[in-house]
């Protein structure tokens, strides 16, 4: 939307950080670079008239390693941007909570996964409510309003079918499919300004956050993992296979994926009902965080996708898939109830892209297709599901580039995919 873009938090975020600075002492704002991360702090600090302490600043990150507790005393909350730079901040701030657990004393954000950073586990926890702060949604991007997709079905509303079709055409998709979310890329005016800016993000993201999470042996050989886990997203981790690709152990595969999800380029979406009998697989899949950065990646472009390559639309079918799971994930981090999620496949090859559990037992999934059909056989997946839940499948969907909105006879609804951002009063 026009707000985020130039700088304004988006709506549904501040919505939910400002629920929970009334419950939680600490709140941690975990995403990748550039998302909105700073603009959610300083809209903080304008509201409460405090100030940010900017750990990115070299003069200010070397006075707080200095004399941390000096930083995290006196009234909340205290506001600190990219405080994984100086980690002893958080047994700081144990320390002052040890003393008073008032709710919001303190909003972190930071571009590393909490959870990676060795501190982490002696430090907070227990005390840090973590605030995933992703890419921006197309609603967003649009200034869309209303109830998303997402959060009607998770609370039981019932999905009415629209009766108009979607005008979103097929290079509309691909348009904005390869733009991502990432607001400083969004604001680029052409795709080469765009494409430099990906390129430097990368590079400043390996270079700085990688770097300072771990020493790395083959820093050469990071990228190029990144571009084979993007050539494979929206597949299953093979994990041996990207090794091999690069010419790497599989062992310091592992390491460097693990680095890569740490700072928020790659995202291992786990397999969800492996309870539910022997022959569900149990190796997860592997996305990139953001369509855009991906789409950089493979040198997917709108103009690429609509000479309809079948190469290029196969990876472009991959592409859709990361996209609208994105999508629908960030939908899912603005819920306050706990929310499962996973992919679901059989071994026979049956499977559902995406799988959402609420805290009742009671079962969503998502089937993506790039295609604008959907056929009888496209429901493989979503009817082996239905057979091991009964009655715990709440609601099946497949999302598709076609324009009709419509049930089969199962009751599985067809959606236009544009239906994950579409305005609804």
């Amino acid at each position: 939307m026009d707000g985020s873009l130039t700088g304004i938090a988006p709506r549904q975020l501040t919505a939910v950080l400002a629920r929970r600075l009334t419950e939680e002492p600490a709140l941690v704002l975990n995403g990748p670079r550039t998302v909105g991360k700073s603009t959610l702090l300083h809209a903080l600090a304008e509201r409460f008239e405090r100030s940010v302490i900017d750990c990115d600043d070299p003069a200010t990150r070397a006075a707080v390693r200095a004399d941390p507790g000096r930083f995290v005393s006196g009234p909340g909350p205290i506001l600190i941007d990219e405080y994984q730079h100086v980690p002893d901040l958080l047994s700081a701030i144990k320390a002052e909570l040890n003393r008073d657990l008032s709710p919001g004393r303190y909003v972190l954000a930071g571009s590393t996964r909490y959870t990676t950073l060795p501190e982490a586990g002696q430090a907070l926890t227990g005390r840090v409510d973590i605030l995933d702060v992703l890419p921006l949604t197309q609603a967003e991007i649009d200034g869309a309003g209303g109830d998303p997709l997402v959060h009607r079905l998770l609370d039981g509303v019932d999905v009415s079918l629209g009766t108009t079709p979607s005008t979103t055409t097929r290079a509309d998709y691909a348009r904005r499919i390869t733009s991502g979310g990432m607001p400083v890329a969004l604001r680029r005016p052409s795709g080469r300004s765009r494409s430099r800016w990906f390129a430097n993000y990368l590079d400043l993201v390996i270079e700085r956050d990688v770097l300072e999470l771990s020493r790395v042996r083959q820093r050469e050989m990071l990228p190029r993992l990144l571009r084979v886990l993007g050539s494979r997203s929206g597949q299953v981790l093979n994990i041996t296979g990207a090794a091999s690709a690069v010419g790497m152990e599989k062992s310091s595969a592992e390491n460097y994926l693990k680095l890569l999800e740490a700072v928020f380029l790659v995202l291992r979406l786990p397999a969800w009902g492996t309870t539910l009998g022997s022959r569900v697989a149990r190796q997860p899949k592997v996305h990139l965080i953001d369509s855009g950065v991906m789409a950089w990646l493979l040198a997917l472009t709108p103009e690429k996708i609509a000479t309809n390559d079948p190469a290029a639309l196969t990876e472009y079918g991959h592409l859709v898939e990361t996209f609208a799971v994105g999508e629908i994930l960030r939908q899912v981090s603005w819920s306050d109830a706990p929310v499962a999620v996973g992919h679901f496949r059989t071994s026979e090859g049956h499977e559902v892209d995406l799988v959402l559990e609420r805290d009742d037992g009671m079962v969503f999934a998502f089937e993506i297709k790039a295609g604008t059909r959907v056929e009888q056989p496209d429901l493989a997946g979503i009817k082996a599901l239905r057979a091991r839940l009964g009655k715990r499948l709440a609601t099946a969907v497949v999302l598709y580039t076609g324009a009709l909105s419509y049930r089969f006879d199962d009751g599985t609804l067809v959606l236009p995919l544009d239906s994950l951002w579409s305005a609804v009063a």
